[in-house]
């Protein structure tokens, strides 16, 4: 047992090396001295992965971590596998982030049993917001969101869709297409929205809805018929118009919202030096060109403003949701 001097001594010394090692983390010292694992919950090749990389292929340079980030793929169930496997399994130093996608991540830990929740992450900084589109095969017969829900309406639960999974931002968006149409939808989760694109192409489901950047890199094997925003994107697809402006009442509550998260825990200097850092490197030029050239929207936002953000969305989600069960 230890004397009380003794342990005074101990006190102040453990102390002292606290405040050492977070003097490290405040000057960039200490943190990071190794590569930084980053999990993305979707398959490679989808919008998420194929962004995450964009995102952070800068990161090993100085003015940024000074160290490299390492992709790490867990995907499954539209992205619940890989969270809940990273609130619960990772050590929160700060050297295995993970991707974020909201409405994805809140509407899941909302209507579903998931490890996760807006309480126990960290959210670091948001690098895009790519909304959802609705889209058919090049060869479909529908050419406007009205001809799909004439359809709808006169064969109730015959037309199939495809989406990235269970209440991804696909799967609101059909939900409210649903309710504003007064139709019976058939949705068919997928893996991701690589394999959703895919069953849309190769006329395994008759629609589907998919991200705007996935489908601005398709734009030859599908139609296009609208997108669930408040306005259109002039950047990508211009002549697309929102659901709005077709008639239906479908907002903006399914753009997906993409950066990158810390767990719960992690240690206040980690999170004011990546907070500090990661949005410059997502405004990197070279960073921002690659991400135009890839038809992905950017929106940069810090980490005041996701979590405001995150409040605001789960708040929304909440009422949306109301009664519907995982």
């Amino acid at each position: 047992m230890l004397t009380t001097s003794k342990a005074r001594k101990m006190t102040a010394l453990t102390g002292a090396l606290c405040g050492m090692v977070l003097a490290g983390y405040s000057h960039g010292q200490s943190y990071p001295e190794k590569p930084i694992s980053m999990v993305v919950s979707y398959e490679p090749g989808g919008a998420t992965d194929f962004q995450a990389r964009i995102a952070t292929m800068r990161a090993s340079e100085k003015e940024y971590l000074s160290q490299p980030v390492v992709v790490i793929n867990k995907p499954g169930a539209g992205g619940k596998v890989g969270w809940d496997q990273f609130v619960t399994r990772t050590k929160p130093d700060g050297y295995e982030l993970s991707v974020y996608n909201i409405p994805h991540l809140i509407a899941q830990s909302i209507v579903m049993k998931t490890r996760y929740n807006i309480d126990n992450i960290e959210p670091i900084a948001n690098w895009g917001a790519d909304p959802a589109v609705l889209i058919v095969n090049k060869d479909s017969p529908f050419n406007s969101v009205s001809d799909l829900v004439e359809y709808a309406k006169t064969n109730p639960g015959k037309v199939t869709f495809s989406g990235a999974g269970l209440y991804v931002g696909h799967h609101i968006a059909l939900l409210q297409l649903e309710k504003e149409s007064g139709t019976k939808l058939t949705y068919i989760p997928h893996q991701g929205g690589t394999p959703a694109m895919k069953s849309v192409m190769g006329g395994q489901v008759m629609a589907g809805f998919n991200n705007l950047s996935d489908a601005y890199r398709s734009r030859d094997e599908v139609k296009i018929l609208a997108v669930a925003d408040m306005e259109r994107n002039q950047e990508f697809l211009p002549d697309v118009p929102t659901f709005i402006e077709s008639g239906f009442n479908v907002d903006d509550s399914s753009v997906n919202f993409r950066g990158l998260m810390a767990v719960d825990n992690t240690p206040e200097p980690v999170l004011s030096y990546l907070s500090e850092r990661v949005p410059l490197m997502f405004n990197d030029r070279e960073t921002l060109d690659k991400m135009r050239a890839g038809g992905a929207p950017v929106r940069v936002m810090e980490r005041d403003e996701v979590i405001a953000m995150f409040k605001k969305r789960e708040a929304y989600l909440k009422e949306l949701l109301a009664g519907l069960k995982g």
